[in-house]
């Protein structure tokens, strides 16, 4: 049997974090459908476009690199982009001075050191006697690598509670999920997920004891389990 973990909101989560924004930190506590409710405040036709919306505009997105992809060009042109992360921008101030601020930092000190401990270093590139630097890197890299760190966390959690049990397996890590094989016979399903779930909840304590620095953001997961990933169905702690 598998069971899939998927952690919520892995990468808004770690924008938030990073950039402590108030109201993204507010809806995440409150767990408010982020996405849905961007996708009225915003104008935008689809939930799927909110989101994604949001997570290419936290790497760097622009209004231009909207208005000419295939999949929202259709919805408007680059002056509708432009008025969307504006109001995303208006809505999230915090974020948006984040933004400002690690860029500026990064080409200054040419590095950028996260609360883990993490070091980013960002080298100038030069193009047509341009000196540029890598602002999707820098706006990138600091999101994708306290992703990682959250679910290292987590995945070495959920192995030191697992340790003896020999029909239990941790078979892959895929971006923010854990594939875990098991056999229902010797662990109860709901058993299984109500350990995940507790690896995952403990995750804001084990990262103050690791690194010092409090992790003010619940870590939830969702389960699925199933004998296919073509048979997977959401099971719920209890």
């Amino acid at each position: 049997m598998l069971l899939q973990a998927d952690a919520k909101q892995l990468e808004w989560i770690g924008a938030t974090y990073l950039s402590q924004d108030k109201v993204a930190i507010d809806e995440i506590l409150r767990e408010v459908d982020m996405h849905s409710e961007n996708q009225k405040r915003f104008g935008l036709p689809t939930r799927l476009i909110a989101k994604t919306f949001v997570f290419r505009l936290i790497y760097g997105g622009s209004a231009y690199s909207y208005a000419h992809d295939p999949d929202f060009r259709d919805i408007g042109n680059e002056s509708f982009w432009q008025d969307v992360i504006d109001s995303f921008y208006n809505k999230y101030q915090r974020l948006y001075k984040w933004h400002e601020e690690i860029q500026f930092k990064a080409k200054r000190e040419q590095k950028l050191v996260m609360p883990t401990g993490r070091i980013y270093h960002f080298e100038p590139e030069v193009k047509f006697d341009r000196v540029k630097y890598p602002r999707t890197k820098i706006l990138n890299y600091p999101v994708q690598g306290l992703g990682a760190d959250l679910m290292a966390i987590a995945r070495v959690s959920l192995r030191n509670r697992l340790k003896g049990m020999e029909e239990i397996q941790l078979v892959n890590t895929v971006h923010d999920s854990i594939i875990v094989d098991f056999n229902p016979k010797v662990c109860y399903t709901n058993d299984l997920v109500n350990i995940v779930d507790k690896c995952f909840n403990d995750v804001p304590d084990n990262f103050k004891k690791l690194f010092g620095v409090d992790f003010n953001l619940p870590m939830r997961v969702e389960c699925e389990v199933g004998n296919s990933w073509g048979k997977m169905e959401i099971v719920n702690a209890n």
